[in-house]
């Protein structure tokens, strides 16, 4: 039953911010060096270690990341990008910007990452790149994606906002694509307030994304006002305005610290929802699969089964009310106004996709989240659903919370 000295509400996320983070910003903001740096150099090495990758840049957004990963395969005017289009704007708006085609390819029955077999169908002549995109931290099928960008030369470049931390086949997420990219949003399991980071095996890509990331200057630009530098540049490429501050990644460098903690919390919330919401039946739970490390970015359920057209709309309404803040990942693309208009995409184009939309909730899923409150959230969605679904509720749901963060 729900907990009723539960009171407060219990928000949608909530920021793992501590006082190691505070005095991180305050070294650097009494340092007299707050821009591109030092911080965002180590930042960078961290990152590379962490996803077993040769090379890290680090930029402002995933967004800005995904740019610079198009560019450095050189898609542009003409091209085709196949991804899905179950993700944020970010993933197709950074394929338009280049001048490409965004090709959308449908997501596995019943999951949400693109379809390997969806994607084979979809290469063309004109096909520069792929763009698979890790939802909620679970991995694409990778070999599969790999395989096929091998046998028609074609690059990989991985959205993975949701992911870091994700590991596939025994490799983590960041050293399997020809390029990745990671965000480090407010909301993500790590976090510098906005920023990303993308990751390479190539010296000379990554030299062109760091070129490209302060406006296609030459590397004496970045060291310009330091006691080495010299006032004199070259402006080598067109470029953009997407480096990293050394404020930011100080946030980054104190949360890499705290980043093994942090997921292993989130693992046990994850074991407390799959507990307290088991046996309720046509809800269907996230899962694990084998050979995979989720990182439980988000926390998906699904309403599955015969239930009344409007129920998930209906449900997201009363867990508001009930003070739960919920939210929807994603509205696919092709349901929206610039896509049908600009590339004549359109409703039942992706049907695998807006079934999954239909029918998803992400839950509250953050480490400073208590295990009552994931408790409480269990008891008044089993209340909730009980409406439209006959189930026995589990019994004795008691959780004490013992961590700190």
């Amino acid at each position: 039953m729900a907990d009723s000295r539960l009171k407060r509400r219990i928000p949608y996320h909530l920021p793992s911010i501590g006082a190691d983070e505070v005095a991180a910003v305050k070294e650097v903001l009494r340092s007299g060096w707050l821009t591109t740096g030092s911080k965002a150099a180590q930042f960078e090495k961290e990152v590379a270690a962490l996803t077993m990758a040769k090379y890290a840049v680090a930029v402002n957004s995933c967004t800005s990341g995904l740019h610079l990963a198009l560019l450095a395969l050189g898609v542009g005017p003409g091209d085709e990008v196949i991804t899905t289009p179950y993700t944020f704007s970010a993933t197709g708006e950074t394929i338009v910007h280049t001048g490409a085609r965004p090709v959308f390819a449908d997501v596995e029955r019943g999951g949400f990452n693109i379809d390997p077999g969806k994607i084979a169908a979809a290469i063309t002549a004109k096909t520069k790149a792929i763009v698979p995109v890790h939802m909620a931290g679970d991995p694409c099928n990778m070999s599969e994606i790999m395989r096929l960008a091998r046998s028609h030369r074609i690059g990989v470049v991985e959205d993975a906002a949701h992911a870091i931390g994700t590991w596939y086949e025994g490799r983590p997420v960041g050293s399997i694509g020809t390029l990745t990219v990671f965000s480090f949003y407010a909301t993500k399991n790590l976090t510098t307030g906005e920023g990303g980071m993308v990751t390479t095996d190539s010296e000379t890509t990554a030299d062109l994304m760091r070129q490209l990331s302060l406006h296609g200057l030459s590397r004496d630009a970045w060291t310009r006002y330091s006691a080495k530098g010299s006032w004199r540049y070259e402006i080598c490429e067109l470029g953009y305005k997407y480096n990293l501050s050394d404020i930011q990644a100080a946030i980054g460098l104190v949360q890499l610290r705290k980043f093994e903690a942090m997921q292993e919390r989130r693992r046990r919330l994850v074991e407390a929802y799959h507990e307290g919401l088991a046996g309720i039946p046509d809800l269907i739970l996230p899962e694990e699969r084998p050979g995979t490390r989720h990182a439980w970015h988000l926390y998906i359920i699904r309403l599955g089964g015969e239930r009344p057209p409007n129920q998930r709309d209906d449900l997201i309404e009363e867990l508001k009310d009930a003070g739960i803040g919920v939210s929807v990942h994603f509205i696919p693309l092709h349901l929206h106004r610039y896509y049908q208009q600009a590339f004549s995409y359109g409703p039942g184009d992706f049907p695998e996709a807006e079934r999954q939309y239909r029918s998803a909730i992400s839950l509250p899923l953050y480490p400073t989240l208590k295990l009552e409150e994931v408790a409480h959230i269990c008891s008044i969605l089993r209340r909730q659903l009980h409406r439209t679904a006959r189930y026995r509720p589990k019994r004795g749901m008691v959780y004490h919370d013992q961590a700190h963060f």
